[in-house]
């Protein structure tokens, strides 16, 4: 594997979209969790069409203020941190990125000071 393609096997689930929402990447875990919708088939359909509401309309509002959202899930009994953000190519707005990252139900929290 090239260096460069570090993603692609990467246990955290990764999918990038266009500015439009047109889903433009998917890594090896994302296609796997969302298999049963169409896994790679997914890469060239708009992701606006893969959420109902209210997630949907959080979607739009997130590409519209290119702003980042956080939260965690639980779902089948895996917690979840979901990190939805944009990304930008020569400072210009150009889709969103989410990562989903399976974490433990308790974690350590450490505050660092230096």
């Amino acid at each position: 594997m090239n260096k460069n393609d570090w993603q692609k096997e990467f246990t955290g689930s990764i999918t990038v979209t266009d500015k439009e929402g047109i889903i433009i990447y998917m890594n090896d875990k994302a296609v796997s969790t969302f298999e049963k919708y169409g896994g790679d088939k997914l890469i060239g359909t708009n992701v606006l069409d893969c959420h109902p509401e209210p997630s949907k309309s959080k979607l739009i509002e997130l590409m519209l203020n290119k702003s980042t959202n956080v939260y965690t899930i639980e779902k089948n009994g895996i917690k979840k941190l979901i990190y939805q953000a944009p990304w930008f190519e020569n400072n210009e707005f150009s889709g969103i990125v989410e990562l989903s990252l399976e974490i433990p139900f308790e974690m350590p929290h450490f505050i660092r000071t230096d």
